[in-house]
């Protein structure tokens, strides 16, 4: 399902994401109903925000997940992205048991549901209620394989028996997708996904089981259901019977991207929230922020951010521009940034001391944020499943594309490029040894000579990924069947994390160098370049260095800039709503 039409960078990214930023104000004011001390309170209460999910109604969020053909917005992921951010760095269960959780289910509707699914989704959508999905049990977690809630035919249409668990929204919902086994015979094709409205359930086939308590995220819902011979009409079905598992892992790569860069606006305000107390603190008889130590800190988290961002902005444009390919960069961005993100919210909270579990005052904030960030890790997929996704790929890349294929487009990193609409009808389940961001590292180096006496850190970073990648295409290349399984070694896991570290060095040389005429002069030094390179963990299990002195100067300097001008940490800049201490 596409759209003839385009949307252009230049209108699309700033208006609405500024709009629900504005709308939902300055989150540290005391006075504004919607700000941290309300956010806080729901969270020790172990409940939704409800004055937040009122005012995300009243500016329409559910439109944003529904695409313009259905009476929606969603014409650009990036646009989606930078608007979930905005509710993200104020309260990560709105962001998700708001808003990510229908989006999670949605995206399966748009990319095999029929017409008239379709239609009752984006209505539901646009009404401002729920849909859920329930993938996994507890009894088998990623192994969607194992499903045993069951779907068989039955009078009529089909019967459901079996129980889900830990599904978010779950009783909060109007419609909820279900991954179910359609079929009792072995294989991929033994399952199905399916759109169950509650409505059509009869009395007494349903029940709800007990919520799950959480320690992160606490507000989010989490239950689950269980069925008893319970008749389903036979339209139920989402696309072709038997192509459940299909289905789900093209949404996946969807899914996966778009949430894990939403994430992104945690760290932002954590950053903020530690530089905002240090600002105030004295330590051995001068203000904290000048400790070079603390200092250094602060700037590494701010180009890890920027790291984040760099690599989740072009893997949120593949999915529109590369489809065929995003089967690996979907796994490659939830594996590189779940744990670039966890890490950096924990270094802040050594800078932080035993205020960073406080959970009242003027900075409690960071604690929620803290354990809300964990589920980066394994929320929707664990990171140790996306390299179990990867590493039977490597030895097909290794022959079919590491050897130097045709580099991405340039649309791809270029910010002021079109999008041509979401592409839900291209998505695939493997990128059969195909992708070409890889390529793209040496065709930017070397179309850029200037970056090799920019910084030496560019040179270096730049040179250690360009020789990893033909060191990678030699072993995997003669990698045994075994160390393509579950039954792999580390040093195979390994390769998965070296593969992703070029394409993480790929996609920053070639935002930088798309981008230098950019109207923010930021973007055009290749400063933040070398800074970002530089946070690359290059040895598995060894964090990188600190930034170099020079770098470390330059990032603080561009943090304090930006945290006085209250615009955001990333890549493109923003307006927020929250003001620096000194205007108020």
């Amino acid at each position: 399902m596409t759209s003839p039409t385009t949307t252009s960078a230049a209108t699309a990214l700033p208006h609405r994401a500024d709009a629900v930023e504005q709308h939902l104000g300055d989150p540290r004011d005391p006075a504004n109903p919607l700000g941290f001390r309300q956010i806080l309170a729901a969270d020790e209460r172990a409940e939704m925000f409800a004055d937040g999910e009122r005012a995300l109604d009243a500016y329409g969020l559910g439109a944003e997940f529904v695409p313009p053909e259905y009476g929606g917005r969603l014409t650009r992921l990036d646009e989606l992205v930078e608007i979930m951010r905005s509710v993200y760095r104020r309260d990560p269960c709105l962001g998700l048991g708001y808003g990510a959780s229908s989006f999670i289910a949605a995206v399966n509707i748009w990319t095999a549901g029929s017409e008239e699914q379709r239609r009752h989704v984006a209505g539901l959508l646009l009404d401002h209620r729920k849909v859920s999905v329930a993938y996994h049990e507890l009894a088998h977690g990623n192994d969607m394989i194992g499903t045993e809630f069951e779907a068989m035919p039955g009078p009529g249409g089909l019967v459901l028996n079996g129980r889900k668990e830990v599904v978010t929204n779950l009783q909060r919902s109007d419609a909820v997708v279900m991954f179910a086994r359609t079929d009792r015979g072995p294989g991929s094709r033994s399952h199905s996904q399916l759109l169950v409205d509650k409505d059509r359930i009869p009395a007494g086939r349903m029940r709800y089981l007990p919520r799950f308590a959480s320690s992160g995220m606490r507000g989010v819902q989490l239950g689950g259901i269980e069925f008893h011979d319970c008749p389903l009409p036979a339209d139920s079905v989402v696309g072709r019977p038997g192509h459940g598992l299909e289905t789900a892992l093209k949404c996946f790569q969807i899914t996966r991207t778009t949430l894990v860069a939403m994430f992104q606006g945690m760290l932002d305000t954590g950053l903020r929230t530690t530089l905002r107390h240090l600002s105030t603190r004295t330590l051995y008889g001068r203000p904290a922020t000048e400790l070079p130590e603390v200092r250094s800190v602060l700037a590494g988290v701010h180009a890890d951010l920027l790291l984040c961002d760099a690599f989740a902005t072009v893997g949120t444009r593949a999915l529109h521009l590369l489809p065929a390919e995003t089967p690996i960069y979907a796994q490659a961005v939830k594996y590189f940034i779940s744990r670039v993100l966890m890490d950096a919210m924990h270094r802040l909270s050594t800078l932080l001391g035993a205020h960073f579990y406080m959970r009242e005052g003027e900075h409690a904030i960071f604690q929620k944020l803290l354990r809300d960030i964990q589920p980066a890790g394994f929320g929707h997929a664990a990171r140790a499943a996306c390299q179990m996704s990867l590493l039977p790929q490597l030895p097909l890349l290794a022959r079919r594309s590491w050897p130097g294929v045709e580099p991405a487009p340039a649309d791809l990193f270029r910010l002021d490029a079109d999008l041509p609409p979401v592409p839900f009808d291209r998505l695939t389940v493997t990128a059969g040894g195909r992708e070409s961001l890889s390529s793209s590292l040496a065709a930017g180096l070397d179309a850029a000579p200037e970056l090799a006496t920019a910084h030496p850190v560019i040179a270096k970073v730049g040179a250690h990924l360009r020789d990893d990648l033909r060191r990678l295409t030699a072993e995997c290349a003669t990698l045994p069947p075994v160390e393509l399984s579950v039954a792999a070694g580390s040093a195979s896991y390994d390769l998965t994390h070296r593969y992703v570290n070029v394409l993480v060095g790929a996609a920053c040389v070639e935002l930088w160098r798309h981008n230098r005429h950019h109207p923010d002069p930021f973007l055009a030094d290749p400063a933040w370049l070398a800074a970002v390179l530089a946070r690359i963990p290059l040895h598995p299990g060894v964090q990188p260095p600190r930034l170099p002195h020079d770098l470390d100067r330059r990032l603080y300097g561009e943090l304090i800039e930006r945290y006085e001008s209250a615009t955001s940490l990333g890549l493109v800049r923003r307006r927020l709503a929250e003001p620096h201490p000194k205007e108020k």
